[in-house]
């Protein structure tokens, strides 16, 4: 049976004796072991100019068999590697079948520093402790752009912007297909008041990753975001509705997003005289629940009940009386100048 199957990623190996040794498994391993019945020549996907085994992007109709064959098959000479990383998904009408993500997770300096400090970038109060250990693992591998990428990370989280500016550019110096790397340039750009310029990084993070990957949708709300406050509002409705119509599950980091994803698109469209769909979008905000509140629901039904009030229709009154008694004083200026 065919199935759709997305593969894309870098391995750097670092040293030629470790290059010519996945180079020379896989071509073994590919002829013993499967027949040939593998995806990829060694040819088609290996480097020597770079000694990286490299697959930018490929979406393509695959037999199942041939599948398995090649994902077990990079998961083995993966682990010859010194940095990178590489997904693979296998997809069955619109759903995921399998799914493998593989980075190199050997006994080397390089890579146990890695994975430490990998590990550690998203505990609190392990920030140093984390750029400590990537620290070490671009001493030992000067081309460890996932490193350079987590490490930008971290800096943003400290506040050392100029840092982080020039992680993330590190990183895309060395692999500019990672997708991390220019959504953090562009948080960076907007902390510094840059907004038109993070557009671009917006994109390319948009552009270098999947939408099965949560990073894409990131990426697509804040650049819909950032179009909004730019007051070009086409432009916004295009990424938000996009987003707005994307359904997340309760462990994606984008579901938590939701409910602000519904109110900018909806403000979005009532900024384009569209109330009627504005309505409907922030009814959808309004009903989502969610653990962490970045939108205080009176407000969106503040909003709710101004648009429904341009649209004509009944029950604008109410809204702002209900966001009055739920404490925005916007909504009880409003209502003292509608009495």
């Amino acid at each position: 049976m065919l199935l759709k199957t997305i593969i894309q990623g870098k391995i750097e190996f670092g040293t030629e004796k470790a290059y010519d040794m996945a180079v020379k498994m896989y071509k073994q391993r590919a002829e013993k072991y499967y027949k040939n019945d593998v995806m990829f020549t060694e040819d088609e996907i290996f480097f020597p100019e770079e000694l990286s085994l490299s697959i930018p992007r490929l979406v393509k109709q695959v037999y199942d068999k041939s599948f398995k064959n090649t994902s077990v098959l990079l998961e083995y000479v993966v682990q010859f590697g010194l940095a990178g990383e590489m997904d693979i998904w296998q997809i069955d009408d619109g759903t995921i079948r399998h799914f493998k993500h593989l980075e190199p997770s050997s006994d080397k300096a390089a890579v146990q520093s890695y994975l430490k400090g990998k590990g550690l970038v998203d505990q609190t109060g392990k920030e140093e402790e984390a750029i400590k250990a990537l620290n070490k693992a671009i001493e030992k591998y000067d081309r460890h752009a996932q490193a350079y990428e987590r490490r930008g990370k971290v800096n943003f989280m400290l506040k050392k912007y100029h840092d982080a500016l020039r992680d993330y550019n590190k990183c895309l110096a060395i692999d500019p297909n990672n997708p991390y790397a220019y959504f953090g340039k562009a948080l960076v750009l907007i902390q510094d008041g840059k907004k038109e310029e993070s557009l671009e990084s917006l994109e390319l993070a948009i552009k270098k990753s999947v939408a099965l990957q949560s990073i894409h949708w990131k990426a697509r709300r804040t650049k819909g975001k950032i179009h909004f406050e730019l007051k070009q509002f086409e432009k916004a409705e295009f990424d938000l509705k996009l987003f707005a119509n994307r359904k997340f599950t309760e462990d994606n980091p984008n579901y938590i997003k939701n409910k602000e994803g519904h109110f900018l698109y909806a403000q979005t469209l009532a900024a384009l005289d569209k109330y009627i769909e504005a309505i409907e979008q922030y009814d959808l905000a309004v009903a989502f629940e969610e653990k962490k509140i970045s939108i205080p629901t009176a407000r969106i039904i503040r909003f709710r009940g101004l648009a429904k009030k341009k649209a004509g229709k009944n029950g604008y009154l109410k809204d702002i009386k209900d966001a009055a008694e739920m404490g925005d004083a916007p909504a009880a200026k409003l209502l003292k100048e509608l009495a």
